[in-house]
Order: structure tokens, then C-alpha cells, then sequence
């Protein structure tokens, strides 16, 4: 019973965390390659930086990654809605709450006394990455298979328009990973917990 109480992330939680880590590195990486290979915007990213060598193999590695983001995130969320953890942990979510917790966090005062717990910082900043995840999904299908999906297509706003909105959730998706890491750098007791899950 004691152990029960003390898991902070169930086994599922953290295989699937730990599964969208290396889906969304893998997704990022290749990505820039195939961004690098037509951009839209007037710079390149660094090839260091990039993964799959050349387009073919970038979208090869792309491909791969994306079935594992999409298999790995629905299973999660499965999980998360029919436990009822996705409403214990991330709702209520009021903007007042949301706010005193950012302003608390800039300040580097925000509590992290309970880590099973999110503040409404945390319940923001992961309800954003599901929807983005969302974003990403829908507009990265019209880049696969533009003709399959004519109307997602042309409510994104076209094939042009798919790219980059799915660019930009891609950035903010890494954006998201780089506070992410921060964080856990400020507080290294979470990372043992997403390991050990106590």
C-alpha cells in the first residue's frame, strides 16, 4: 500500500513519455533536413543539426518517427482520459490561478512540494503540447498525403500554408522541450521520478 502512494508516474506514463522523447527528437531532427532542402523562410538550419544525411533519408527517418508519435500519443491519451487522469491532473485550469503561477515562476518562487501535483504552469504548458501534438498530426497528414485529405487541407489553408503551420508547432513544440529541459535541470528530482516513478 506505502509503494502505491509513493509512485509519482505509473510504469505507462513513463514508457510513453520516454517513447515521445525519442519520437520527437527523431521528428525535429529530420524535419530540419527536409525543411533545409526547400525553406520558406530566409534562413537554414544548421546540418549538424539534422538527421537522415539527405531528403530521402530524412523523410525515411521522418516517416518512422511519425508512426511512432502517433501510436505512442494516442495510447497515452487512451490512457490518460479513461483513468480519469487527464482530469484530476490538468483541469480545473482558471486564468487567475495561471497567472499568479507564472508570475510565481518568473519570480522563482513557484512551489514544487508535491511533484504527483502540477501547478497551473504545468497544466498549461502540457495541455499546450497535446494540441500542439494535434496540430502537428493534422497538418503533417495533408503534407503526406495532400490529396487524401482536401478538406484538412484546405482548412489549414493549402498544401504552402500546411508547412508552415506545421513549422511552427514544430518550434513550439521545441521550444516547449528546451523550458522543459531547463526545468529539470532546476529540479533534478523529477527526472528520477519520470526514471524510477517514485
Amino acid at each position: 500500500m506505502n509503494g502505491q502512494a509513493n509512485v509519482i508516474h505509473p510504469a505507462w506514463l513513463r514508457l510513453t513519455h520516454w517513447l515521445n522523447a525519442v519520437a520527437v527528437v527523431v521528428l525535429a531532427t529530420s524535419g530540419w533536413r527536409i525543411y533545409n532542402a526547400a525553406p520558406f523562410f530566409p534562413f537554414e538550419l544548421p546540418r549538424a543539426l539534422t538527421l537522415g544525411g539527405w531528403l530521402g533519408g530524412a523523410l525515411q527517418w521522418h516517416f518512422a518517427a511519425m508512426w511512432l508519435l502517433v501510436a505512442n500519443g494516442l495510447l497515452y491519451l487512451i490512457i490518460n482520459i479513461a483513468s480519469g487522469r487527464l482530469r484530476r491532473q490538468f483541469f480545473p485550469l482558471t486564468p487567475r490561478l495561471l497567472l499568479a503561477d507564472f508570475v510565481a515562476a518568473l519570480k522563482g518562487k513557484l512551489a514544487h512540494a508535491d511533484p504527483r501535483h502540477y501547478n497551473m504552469v504545468q497544466r498549461a504548458a502540457y495541455l499546450f503540447v497535446m494540441l500542439d501534438c494535434i496540430v502537428l498530426v493534422l497538418s503533417g497528414l495533408v503534407l503526406w498525403k495532400s490529396v487524401q485529405f482536401p478538406l484538412l487541407r484546405e482548412l489549414i489553408g493549402g498544401y504552402e500554408s500546411a508547412r508552415r503551420v506545421h513549422f511552427i508547432a514544430m518550434a513550439l513544440l521545441t521550444g516547449f522541450v528546451s523550458v522543459h529541459l531547463l526545468m529539470v535541470a532546476l529540479v533534478p528530482r523529477t527526472l528520477v521520478a519520470m526514471l524510477r516513478g517514485r
